[in-house]
């Protein structure tokens, strides 16, 4: 018998019979799409090396998140994994380090650990990976893709009201010239951009409006933050954010330069993760139910191990929880632009 050192993988297996891992797993798992030589011949290289499904009492979902290091990450993981305890399945995760390469490897690792699904909480896996994944074991995605990938489930935020909402708080407040900091171009942070765009535009504001990154995003928050304090007329006064992170560069250089924040600059963030609590001011940030999120993938995942073939979609409603970061603008008294009434908001 094999030492588990030197236990053979689904890998080895993939390539003793000349087949991809993913056609490995259907072949030994009797799923369809598979012809019948190819199975024959996955299995007798199965044989061949003295590879053997190994029988687990407990169901094991693989999580491959973008970043442990951000506090998204971790709330959503902590959903998932409360959600797989109840459902009497246990977690495994494999960290993607914020590098694609590294991440295709931990995705291909799951899977020889013969995981019964997938749970990427990350949009940074190549579609073709995800549909071939998914042909062999249930996979969700927490995350905006691009496109939607065939056979597999999302969960996602409606961004673009989720930056709508940030928009609207900030006019109600007497904000008239803002700015919008992203770091990425991905679908998620693309489409809050877009949120931002629409809504200052359908409250008239579009020609006093700028969006600041991805490239080059410290430079523009440094020369918007000098501009503001030299009191260039033009400056802005409030900055959305992308993410938490990015409203917390904001908020850190500000500090740098003696801007005040909210006296000076308000700021809101997205996310509303942990981070926005460690910092003072307190963020004012629009919350993604993170863990919710989370619950809600182990629940689709699980409801594919059962049997369900269609494929689904969660579009979680955001809310704007309103903290310390944000104050009156200049604009406060006189009301020049018509507002909506902000909804979802929580002060």
């Amino acid at each position: 018998m094999a030492s588990p050192a030197s236990r053979p993988s689904l890998a080895d297996v993939a390539r003793a019979a000349g087949v991809s891992p993913a056609a490995a797993s259907m072949a030994l798992n009797d799923r369809a799409g598979i012809s019948p030589g190819t199975r024959e011949r996955v299995r007798e290289a199965a044989r061949r090396l003295g590879y053997g499904r190994r029988r687990r009492a407990t169901t094991l979902f693989g999580v491959l998140p973008t970043d442990l290091g951000n506090p998204y990450h971790t709330d959503v993981i902590a959903g998932i994994e409360e959600t797989a305890e109840s459902l009497g399945a246990g977690v495994v995760i494999a960290h993607g380090r914020r590098d694609g390469a590294h991440m295709g490897r931990q995705l291909q690792r799951l899977l020889d650990l013969e995981v019964d699904g997938i749970i990427a909480v990350t949009t940074w896996l190549p579609p073709s990976a995800l549909e071939r994944t998914a042909r062999s074991v249930p996979v969700v995605v927490i995350g905006r893709m691009q496109d939607p990938v065939p056979g597999t489930d999302v969960v996602i935020t409606d961004d673009t009201e989720g930056a709508a909402l940030a928009v609207r708080h900030l006019v109600e407040a007497g904000h008239r010239r803002l700015a919008h900091v992203t770091l990425s171009s991905r679908p998620g942070p693309a489409a809050r951009r877009t949120g931002f765009l629409a809504e200052t535009a359908r409250l008239g504001l579009a020609d006093a409006v700028s969006v600041i990154g991805p490239d080059s995003a410290a430079e523009g928050i440094d020369l918007l933050l000098r501009d503001l304090r030299r009191g260039g007329v033009d400056a802005p006064t409030a900055v959305f954010a992308a993410n938490d992170i990015a409203a917390v560069q904001v908020l850190h250089r500000a500090a740098d330069l003696g801007v005040e924040v909210p006296g000076r600059l308000s700021v809101v963030g997205y996310d509303s993760s942990a981070v926005a609590l460690t910092v003072r001011p307190h963020l004012t940030s629009v919350n993604q139910p993170r863990q919710e999120m989370g619950r809600i993938a182990a629940r689709m995942l699980q409801e594919r191990r059962v049997g369900r073939r269609t494929d689904s979609r969660s579009v979680a409603e955001p809310v704007l929880r309103v903290r310390g970061s944000t104050g009156p603008g200049p604009a406060a008294a006189s009301r020049l632009v018509p507002t909506t009434p902000v909804r979802g908001r929580e002060v």
